[in-house]
């Protein structure tokens, strides 16, 4: 028993003070980077289970199903809705658990829906219930997103928060063209045969092994989880109960920047999960998806370099500049389709490029926000009523990975609420431009909040 704790000790930060230079220069900044990089790799593998339906729904009629296309959609709109939802109790865990023992308990669970849906794939008679689970099951998987932002915020000192969350979620987010590569190549591989999972004949004598899609993430999460559990830290200071978590709630900005955040990366993943989608129903002779990754990877790739940017100009100027472009390019995209404007697929592909490189690097620039105004309000008011800098720091960390989590819980109804609306407005009207114009309209409204609430704000606070 003495050994074991013994070596839980060993993977415990008792004395961690990032805002100490020394301290962070000769010890902090190597073991904060280590921990960022393992929390990537689970990170992206997590985004990659998240988004696994948009590349499996599409095929399971080919290998013998029969579900409708409303059945399909649903399957593929699921993991984002449960994702959602069980952010906010993933906001909760590490403060509670601790960094270290969360990442390896929930990027290990994202075996179960993995090799379920590849038994379930198998057998034609499973029924669609079975896999409305499996999608439900799959939000776990997105969940991940708010718990590991709320860890890496721990380890980074005030200056840094603004890259290491833009690389953290940035390279996490990834995870989405990863997965929109990957399943496409193996599901015409007789990669798992010999342990039973085999592949259905199409008419052009090609053999469609659809389980694979979901299989070949299992090795790479186990490899992740035993990277997570010998290379990762808890740090003692970070510890909190969920009572010492909630006052977050009780605060405005809580809830604007939730605004803000829905608009960036609610857009990211809602477009990731709908783009393909809705450039089928408006150019139906135009094969999407050898092209679909391509805006998850930008958009990706982006956020990293939101948060980088963010850190140097600060996170409110990047975020109200990239809010006007986001409502230029909703706008431009009106004269890009077919009945409103010149029907060119040309053109909608490269104005959906520029929502999706706004997308992400506003995910970017608005979490840096959230890193710093939440932790500068709450430093402020501890002093206010006496406290020292210990506490203040203390309660400054808690707060605002309290907040990350939270706030990150919302922004993913977008990918859910993104393809619903364009389902909606085809159904109703036949177009998307009744929701396109709904996404005008709120990215106006984003750029107004922005500007008059946190743009003529001093620099300190921003």
């Amino acid at each position: 028993m003495m050994a074991n704790n013994e070596k839980e000790n060993h993977y415990l930060l008792k004395d961690w003070k990032p805002e100490n230079s020394a301290f962070w220069e000769n010890k902090g900044k190597s073991i904060a980077r280590r921990n960022l990089w393992i929390s990537v790799a689970c990170l992206l593998l997590a985004f990659c289970v998240w988004m696994l339906f948009s590349a499996v729904a599409v095929n399971l009629n080919k290998v013998g199903f029969n579900f409708t296309t409303d059945q399909l959609f649903l399957l593929t709109a699921l993991p984002s809705l449960s994702g959602a939802i069980l952010r906010v109790p993933y906001s909760f865990m590490v403060p509670i658990l601790g960094g270290r023992r969360w990442t390896v308990l929930s990027t290990i669970i994202l075996i179960v829906p993995c090799i379920w849906l590849a038994i379930a794939i198998q057998n034609t008679a499973t029924p669609y219930w079975v896999f409305i689970t499996i999608a439900l099951l799959c939000g776990f998987a997105g969940a991940n997103f708010a718990s590991s932002m709320g860890n890496i915020s721990f380890f980074f000192p005030k200056a840094k928060q603004g890259s290491a969350l833009g690389v953290n979620g940035g390279l996490g987010n990834l995870g989405v063209s990863v997965m929109q590569m990957v399943a496409p190549a193996v599901i015409f591989l007789p990669m798992f045969a010999f342990i039973g999972f085999h592949g259905v004949t199409q008419e052009d004598g090609s053999t469609l092994a659809l389980s694979n899609a979901a299989i070949i993430w299992v090795p790479l999460l186990v490899i992740a989880t035993i990277a997570a559990w010998f290379g990762m830290n808890d740090i003692a200071s970070s510890k909190a109960s969920v009572r010492d978590q909630l006052p977050v709630l009780k605060r405005p900005h809580m809830w604007l920047l939730s605004l803000l955040y829905l608009a960036t990366f609610g857009s990211f993943i809602g477009f990731s999960a709908g783009f393909a989608m809705l450039a089928k129903t408006q150019f139906p002779d135009v094969n999407i998806l050898k092209l679909a990754f391509f805006g998850p990877f930008i958009g990706a790739l982006a956020r990293s370099f939101g948060g980088v940017i963010s850190d140097r100009l600060g996170g409110v100027k990047v975020t109200l500049v990239n809010f006007i472009l986001m409502a230029l390019f909703s706008g431009l995209l009106f004269l890009t389709l077919p009945g409103t404007g010149s029907g060119s697929f040309v053109a909608f592909y490269v104005v959906f490029m520029g929502l999706f490189l706004t997308a992400g690097l506003g995910s970017g620039s608005t979490f840096q926000m959230i890193a710093v105004i939440f932790r500068q309000i709450t430093i402020d008011s501890v002093k206010k009523r006496g406290g020292s800098d210990e506490e203040a720091q203390h309660e400054a960390v808690t707060d605002t990975a309290a907040a990350l989590g939270f706030i990150s819980a919302i922004g993913a109804v977008g990918g859910f609420f993104i393809p619903k609306a364009f389902g909606t407005s085809l159904a109703m009207t036949g177009s998307p431009v009744g929701a396109m114009k709904v996404f005008f309209v709120f990215y106006i409204v984003c750029v107004l909040v922005t500007w008059l609430v946190y743009g003529r704000r001093k620099p300190a606070k921003q």
